[in-house]
């Protein structure tokens, strides 16, 4: 396993321990602006998790995704594109819970820079096969990609299920296709 992807997850790991554990301040967890938002929150909520389920599923894809996409890019690179959709999934979700007026919530999770990383697994490798867990359904990889992107758009604009950051999974994928775009030196970024 490459070393920054195998880094992440060693790292979900043990602070998701010690969260459980109680070692880890709230504070590290994204909460909106005035309601003790910190600036390192856009980077620190995303090594926090709201149980067992989430992180195991986060990781997964992270193991499923992360090391191909790492390999493809080099780990310096990776570890740019990961931070960037994880800091622009935490953006999305603070503009859109303030437009919609939402309840001041705070977030957790890895998801923002796994949607990230399956949106360029998408657009990289676009015909392998991928299952789905539930069902077990095997599709290719950008109608993954689609399938997902759509579910999280319509349950965002839903508002179906509660404590679930969908425009921040959308916001990981905006912040993927960016650095994918800057990657390949087009719009908005100019031609290379």
């Amino acid at each position: 396993m490459p070393p920054v992807t195998q880094s992440l997850l060693i790292a979900n790991v043990v602070i998701f321990l010690a969260q459980m554990q109680g070692m880890v301040p709230d504070s590290f967890a994204l909460f909106p602006p005035g309601a003790g938002f910190e600036p390192w929150q856009l980077v620190t909520y995303a090594f926090l998790h709201g149980g067992f389920s989430h992180i195991f599923l986060n990781m997964l894809a992270l193991y499923m995704f992360g090391g191909e996409i790492e390999r493809l890019f080099g780990s310096r690179y990776y570890l740019g594109f990961y931070f960037a959709s994880v800091v622009t999934a935490a953006i999305t979700h603070l503009v859109i819970t303030a437009l919609m007026g939402s309840p001041p919530v705070p977030m957790v999770g890895a998801s923002g820079g796994i949607y990230g990383l399956l949106l360029a697994y998408g657009m990289y490798f676009p015909y392998r096969r991928i299952m789905l867990l539930i069902p077990p359904i095997p599709m290719q990889a950008r109608t993954f990609v689609i399938v997902f992107a759509v579910v999280e758009l319509a349950l965002g604009v839903m508002q179906t299920s509660a404590g679930v950051a969908h425009f921040a999974h959308l916001g990981g994928m905006l912040g993927g296709f960016l650095m994918i775009q800057y990657r390949r030196g087009r719009f908005p970024f100019g031609k290379k």
